[in-house]
């Protein structure tokens, strides 16, 4: 328990000098790096030949879509040729056209769900100008929607930015230089980083083995700082050669955390009125404190569920003789334990990254509930920016129902709230668990969705809820136990990460565009506080009412009655 405290005690530090540096990127304001980085954009700008006019909401999604298909597009060809490429020394194959397609979709909705094993799937070119590359765009495309979408919201500017100058400034100033960074400690700490071919070596007891080599160090980096996902080996993280010691697992954890949470600040102080502006001992901004609390609640509910599950231990293994005095040890190494297992559980799906350093299908009932509880809310955090933005859905939905009960037009940082607005949160609501339970529902109805499941009864349909729910989500962490590689699973899955990802984004735009349109409204002594306790707890009862309506019937066929199962048998 000590070592969470220490920890989250640890992001707290670092995640409010990181959320004003990210306020300064996006307002354009000096920062200490101008120096360094003012160069190197303008080269960029140049070379591209990137007009810096700001946008529309409407023009700002055009390029984000524009530039993401033409990356896909890029990406799928290198997939079906790497077999024929060069960087290939393991002769890896071309990949099959549907998981060609959802391998490339995968990455590049900062969802990294894999349907194949990366030492065996791909070739080091894939790896490194598919994988890796898309880590970055992907990473800085969600970013860049989330500042156009914080722009329209705080009022203080004609139009919502210049989405290619976002992705060039989040990649120069904070993705490139963090990331290799962590690159570097990741090394330190024995995390491979080569084109050599793969290393076979003798046991100790007089084996042969063959050891996957590649730049893994540099995926990994980018992989959780831009709360990617997905894993140079099948193992993901639990392995030694992506994990190796409790620091490469505390580097990995801050570096899913910290951006996702220097978000919230950032939005803080962009929505801050202006006379507060000059006060600069302010650390998040009143609207960007209750986000970040409210999402901190769901957070520590989440994890003290899930490490109290996980400490309990299972009751199956204890009747079958295994000693369950230090938690349910099933899948977790032993370098981590208990705690640090449920503390990256937690945070890989609260965070929406998708690496693991356990295997989430080996966790007890309630303690698999909470990544999937997680990845359905999506906004616990969330990924870089996306969390943010669909946190403040959940923001306008409780200021429309408070405003119900008080029979007055809801505001939200001086705007009106009507029609049009109500009617996109309400699509992005609903998107969300249609893409989950309507594929889990085609996946247990169908015969091609049946032969990829692998375990009967409650655990089977967890693995279905989790697979979609992690899609959705554009986590891309997994249950695993699903004979996924298939037709079936390779499109559904496809299908359901680019939907979840682009249709949440678009229709957020829109919202940052209409409020931008909109004239500020007088406070008055009738308006509705969004910046006090009372508004906090009434955003996280918000939430958890959405779920519990949701998606609380599927949860109690799946983990639920396998949890009640297990201890009352």
């Amino acid at each position: 328990m000590l070592q969470i405290v220490l920890t989250l005690a640890i992001f707290m530090i670092l995640v409010i000098p990181m959320g004003t540096y990210m306020y300064h990127i996006a307002t354009k304001q000096k920062t200490f790096a101008d120096k360094i980085f003012n160069p190197l954009d303008n080269t960029i700008y140049k070379i591209c030949h990137i007009g810096r006019e700001g946008m529309n909401w409407k023009q700002y999604a055009l390029h984000l879509l524009t530039t993401n298909a033409v990356m896909v597009f890029i990406g799928y060809l290198v997939l079906r040729l790497q077999g024929i490429l060069f960087a290939n020394p393991n002769g890896i194959e071309a990949m099959e056209p549907t998981l060609s397609f959802n391998t490339i979709i995968s990455f590049m909705t900062n969802t990294n769900l894999q349907h194949y094993s990366g030492e065996s799937g791909l070739s080091y070119l894939s790896q490194m100008l598919v994988i890796i590359f898309m880590m970055f765009v992907s990473a800085a495309s969600g970013y860049a929607a989330c500042m156009a979408f914080c722009r329209g919201l705080a009022g203080k500017q004609k139009d919502v930015g210049n989405f290619y100058e976002d992705m060039v400034r989040i990649t120069t100033r904070i993705l490139i230089p963090v990331s290799f960074i962590a690159g570097l400690l990741l090394i330190w700490q024995g995390v491979p980083q080569t084109l050599e071919a793969n290393q076979t070596v003798q046991t100790i007891e007089g084996q042969f083995q063959d050891l996957a080599m590649g730049p893994v160090a540099s995926l990994e980096s980018i992989k959780h700082l831009g709360t990617n996902g997905g894993g140079f080996f099948g193992a993901n993280s639990t392995t030694p050669f992506e994990n190796p010691t409790i620091i490469s697992d505390l580097i990995e954890l801050f570096s899913m955390m910290i951006l996702p949470g220097a978000c919230v600040i950032t939005f803080g102080k962009m929505t801050m009125k202006r006379k507060k502006q000059e006060n600069k001992k302010v650390l998040f901004g009143n609207q960007g404190r209750t986000i970040f609390a409210a999402m901190s609640i769901l957070f520590i509910v989440g994890l003290a569920i899930c490490f109290t599950s996980e400490m309990a231990g299972n009751p199956a293994l204890e009747q079958a003789g295994l000693n369950q005095d230090m938690g349910s040890m099933e899948g977790k190494e032993v370098r981590f334990g208990i705690a640090q297992s449920a503390l990256f559980t937690t945070t890989t799906t609260s965070f929406t990254t998708g690496t693991v350093n356990n295997m989430h299908d080996t966790l007890t009932p309630l303690g698999g509930m909470v990544p999937m509880l997680h990845m359905m809310l999506n906004c616990v955090f969330g990924g870089k920016g996306v969390g943010l933005m669909n946190m403040i859905m959940y923001v306008i939905l409780a200021v429309f129902l408070c405003g119900l009960m008080i029979g007055r037009t809801p505001e939200y940082l001086g705007k009106k709230i009507e029609g049009k607005e109500m009617k996109l949160v309400a699509l992005v609501l609903i998107v969300h668990p249609l893409l989950i339970l309507g594929f889990s529902a085609l996946a247990v109805m169908t015969g091609a969705g049946q032969a990829g499941i692998t375990n009967e009864g409650f655990h089977g349909l967890s693995q279905v809820l989790y697979e979609y729910a992690s899609s959705a989500a554009n986590n891309g962490s997994g249950f695993e136990g699903l004979a996924d590689n298939s037709y079936f699973w390779n499109i559904t899955t496809g299908l359901a990460m680019f939907f979840g990802r682009y249709i949440a984004i678009v229709a957020q735009l829109a919202i940052a565009g209409s409020m931008l349109a909109k004239r500020k409204v007088n406070e008055t002594v009738g308006t509705l506080r969004t910046d006090n306790v009372i508004f906090i707890a009434i955003l996280v009862v918000v939430v958890y009412i959405f779920a519990a309506l949701t998606f609380f019937p599927a949860l109690a066929l799946g983990p639920i009655a396998e949890h009640l199962s297990l201890w009352m048998p």
